[in-house]
């Protein structure tokens, strides 16, 4: 059986490419195939793309466009600043201090530096979902190197308080940087690296209705990590290797239109928000899991009874509702994830979270879609209420 209308609410896992982002990238597919490292007319076009693409990036985060360095996505942004930015302040010390729902690219990339003397200590949640600053500000200390906090969770939306923290890692630790991932944040919320006082901010163009495979790295002024990758001296020598022109066009168009719709997109994402949460409640088909006072329109997570939550994604999937369990990278994991177990989620409770999310293209008959389609698969699971 499946729906009339087919509702894809997954969109905090990837966005359907926009026809303009489509468009700005098919000559870089095509004609204009230029390497930009090369000095003729091919190579100097494909250079000229680029740097546009890092000027559109800069101001939707409100940087200087030689800060930007472009990545093969938001994991390698991540890597980059954690790795990158801890081992360039080796000499200040060696204590991380990394957000407690951060994504497994942050998380496991500070892991891997304790092989390397580096100190780990993790952030932790209050009882309602919100940061525990009380806990960030005792735990900073003279020889931290590292903050890593989120700016939304790709898990609940959860909206932390970054502009604090980053005068809290200025005021009590003063040789340490902060690396936000805004990852979940870009087109969805106003995104300032200077207001959020952060000193570098990751970004992925297939969120905000772009191509897979391009992102980028954001830093403020002065701050430089070691590179990962040793080379042809790309991008300001901090990621050596041919770059994605296609898909570097794509990320700098998309990132453009994501600041230039943002008033209209969170608007309707908070529409879209507001409609599931009353259609929820009205057929009492799931519980609406917000924690912290913030959240992203974008994202809703459901407690769901029953089955695991996994079961009902297949059912729905059968009926052409999409959507997911926790975040897609986490998915593939078969342990507790650390946003839910940061939360107080037991493993039994963890495995009944469903994650929908909404993008600008989402409508709201793919909303009430999924809403039939929940109720359907309630009766044929006999789940109880």
């Amino acid at each position: 059986m499946s729906t009339s209308v087919p509702a894809y609410l997954d969109n905090a896992a990837t966005t359907p490419l926009l026809d303009a982002v489509r468009a700005a990238m098919a000559p870089y597919l095509e004609e204009e195939f230029g390497n930009p490292s090369a000095r003729y007319p091919l190579g100097i076009e494909a250079t000229a793309a680029l740097e546009l693409a890092r000027q559109r990036v800069a101001r939707a985060t409100g940087a200087r466009s030689e800060d930007v360095v472009f990545t093969s996505g938001g994991t390698e942004a991540n890597n980059l600043a954690v790795l990158g930015l801890a081992r360039a302040r080796r000499r200040h010390g060696r204590h991380l201090l990394i957000g407690p729902t951060e994504h497994p690219s942050v998380r496991e990339a500070a892991r891997a530096l304790e092989g390397e003397g580096f100190e780990l200590e993790d952030l932790r949640l209050d009882r309602d979902g919100e940061l525990d600053l009380e806990h960030l500000a005792a735990s900073l200390r003279a020889d931290t190197v590292l903050v890593a906090q989120m700016l939304v969770s790709n898990e609940f939306g959860t909206v932390y308080p970054v502009a604090r923290v980053g005068r809290l890692v200025r005021a009590n630790a003063p040789r340490a940087v902060l690396h936000v991932d805004a990852i979940q944040g870009l087109g969805k919320l106003p995104l300032s690296i200077g207001e959020l006082g952060a000193h570098s901010l990751s970004v992925s163009a297939h969120k905000v209705h772009g191509p897979k495979g391009s992102g980028a790295l954001v830093l403020s002024e002065g701050v430089r990590p070691r590179p990962l990758l040793y080379g042809g001296a790309q991008e300001h020598g901090l990621r050596s290797g041919t770059e994605n022109v296609a898909g570097i066009v794509g990320l700098g168009r998309a990132a453009e239109l994501a600041a230039g719709d943002l008033s209209a997109t969170t608007s309707h994402l908070e529409a879209l928000r507001e409609l599931l949460a009353t259609e929820v409640r009205r057929t009492g088909v799931a519980r609406v899991l917000a924690p912290g006072t913030m959240r992203s329109p974008a994202i809703t997570s459901l407690l769901l009874s029953g089955p695991p939550a996994e079961v009902w994604m297949h059912h729905l999937e059968a009926r052409g509702v999409m959507t997911s369990v926790g975040s897609a990278c986490q998915a593939k994991k078969r342990d507790v994830s650390p946003s839910l177990r940061a939360l107080g989620l037991g493993e039994e409770q963890s495995r009944h979270v469903l994650r929908v999310s909404f993008s600008k293209k989402t409508s709201e008959e793919e909303v009430r879609t999924a809403v039939r389609a929940f109720v359907e698969v309630e009766r044929e699971l006999g789940a109880p209420r």
